[in-house]
């Protein structure tokens, strides 16, 4: 069995040669896979041609659209059904640059945060490198426009399904691809430190997003289970270590939650474990006011959430707070996949 909308382009030409066709039937039918089409749409491909390569095991994944969602302030979310009935959920976000798509990498999470819906059930698998592109494809299909950037922050932890996601990084950034520019790719992590040693070697100038949201190991450890595995001290060895491989800046996200992690103290606190490990790299702080997921976390009053910014702004790093979207349709990873479960 060969996923052929798993393969790069040059794998998919030797996989042509390998049925004794010519090297511009693999183009053809590629640039039919990157739109999300099937084998019954491809217009130029010979019948026959089709059916050698399904006699030969030949398949095209893909992910379905199951239900959509539009928020009133232009965020659409999908629930997207994959082949053998699993969900996973993507968003697109509309910016005045154009349409960045935030994708999930598994279905389900392994990682059990305590704010997130996205661990709910665990893991049930890791997404093949076809059904995160085919993400994109169907939001493509559906706006009729085309997606600029891609935030890997949906449902799923990517270090936890490397291999697959960094084959898709390599397809998606191709010319004979979607052409995304590296640099409008971002890719979030909670701390998986082995993994982003690997990806310091990769040579992806891709953005490297930490979900640290807590500046103590006590605090940490009680919202992400990830913590008592590779501690704070470990994570942002890692961090530093990064930017001096790659020299690429390193966005640290930061949730607020009402009465957690949220106060005054806990902004210093965060200034000061920073400063000490990352001192060396020039330094942004994401603050995400935490949407609720009925997991007993909630967003703090505005006030605090731009008091906290500006403690971190006077002592020299960069603070922004994240644009609220898609809050009247639960646009908050994990949340329509558990209720769907459900």
């Amino acid at each position: 069995m060969k996923d052929l909308s798993s393969l790069q382009l040059s794998e998919l030409q030797e996989y042509i040669a390998s049925l004794d066709e010519p090297a511009y039937r693999a183009k053809q039918i590629y640039g039919w896979i990157m739109k999300g089409v099937g084998f019954d749409g491809m217009s130029n491909v010979p019948k026959k041609l089709i059916e050698k390569i399904t006699d030969n095991g030949g398949y095209i994944r893909t992910a379905n659209i199951k239900k959509k969602f539009v928020s009133k302030d232009g965020t659409i979310k999908y629930l997207m059904e994959l082949f053998d009935g699993e969900l996973i959920e993507s968003v697109i976000m509309s910016y005045k640059h154009g349409y960045t798509i935030c994708i999930s990498t598994e279905a389900g999470c392994p990682m059990g945060c305590a704010f997130c819906a996205s661990t709910l059930g665990g893991l049930k698998r890791r997404l093949y490198p076809s059904e995160m592109l085919s993400q994109i494809a169907q939001a493509q299909l559906d706006i009729n426009n085309r997606v600029d950037g891609i935030v890997l922050m949906g449902i799923g932890e990517p270090l936890d399904n490397y291999d697959n996601v960094i084959k898709f990084l390599k397809i998606v950034g191709s010319p004979d691809s979607f052409n995304i520019g590296y640099r409008h790719i971002s890719l979030s992590t909670c701390g998986v430190v082995d993994k982003i040693y690997d990806l310091a070697k990769e040579d992806l100038p891709i953005t490297l997003s930490i979900s640290l949201h807590a500046s103590t190991d006590e605090q940490r450890s009680a919202m992400m289970p990830i913590n008592k595995r590779w501690n704070i001290e470990q994570l942002l060895t890692a961090c530093s270590d990064y930017f001096k491989t790659t020299g690429r800046r390193i966005s640290f996200e930061y949730s607020l939650a009402s009465g957690k992690n949220d106060s005054p103290n806990d902004a210093h606190k965060l200034i000061s474990v920073l400063k000490k490990y990352c001192k060396d790299m020039p330094l942004h702080v994401n603050l995400i006011p935490i949407n609720a997921t009925g997991r007993g976390f909630s967003s703090p009053e505005k006030d605090n959430i731009y008091t906290f910014a500006s403690i971190l702004n006077n002592a020299h790093i960069t603070a922004t707070v994240r644009r609220t979207l898609g809050s009247d349709i639960n646009a908050s990873c994990g949340q329509l996949r558990s209720g769907e479960k459900k």
